[in-house]
Formats: C-alpha cells, sequence, structure tokens
C-alpha cells in the first residue's frame, strides 16, 4: 500500500510529466501541417526503430541462455503441471 507521501511523489511527477507532454503538444501545434506531417513520421520511424532494438536485445539474450543451458524443453503440459507445482 502506498504512503501519502508516495502518493504524492507520482502526483507530482505526472504533473510535471503532463505538464512537460502539454508543452510538447502546443509547440507541435504551432508547426505548420507539413512539418506536423513530418515530425509524426520521424516519431513512427523512431518508435520502430526501437521496438527493433527491443527485439534485437531479446533475441540476443534468449540466443545467450539457450548457449548456457539455462532454458527447458517441454509441452504446454508440462509447463502446466510445473506452475501447478509451484503454486502447491
Amino acid at each position: 500500500m502506498e504512503t501519502l507521501q508516495q502518493v504524492g511523489v507520482l502526483t507530482s511527477q505526472t504533473v510535471v510529466h503532463s505538464s512537460i507532454f502539454q508543452e510538447a503538444i502546443e509547440g507541435v501545434e504551432r508547426l505548420p501541417a507539413d512539418d506536423q506531417m513530418l515530425l509524426v513520421e520521424i516519431i513512427r520511424q523512431r518508435m520502430i526503430q526501437h521496438r527493433r532494438n527491443e527485439l534485437i536485445t531479446q533475441v540476443a539474450d534468449a540466443r545467450e541462455a539457450y548457449r548456457t543451458g539455462n532454458v527447458r524443453r517441454g509441452s504446454v503440459d508440462d509447463l502446466l503441471q510445473e506452475l501447478e507445482e509451484i503454486v502447491e
């Protein structure tokens, strides 16, 4: 459970984030329509590249886990059985 102090910190962070976000939107709204569209495309491309980088990292981590033997094989039934054993 969060303390009042923690809630206050979260609220102040949200307000700051909201304020910065609002300023960014207002700045974009001041741009000509063509520049706004260009900005949207730039952000879209950056988000695609960011996701691609995340996937590259995840694949590298999975390959390393496989290489070092830190993976398990089995069926879905095996997984469910193991989860039931953990819960019990």
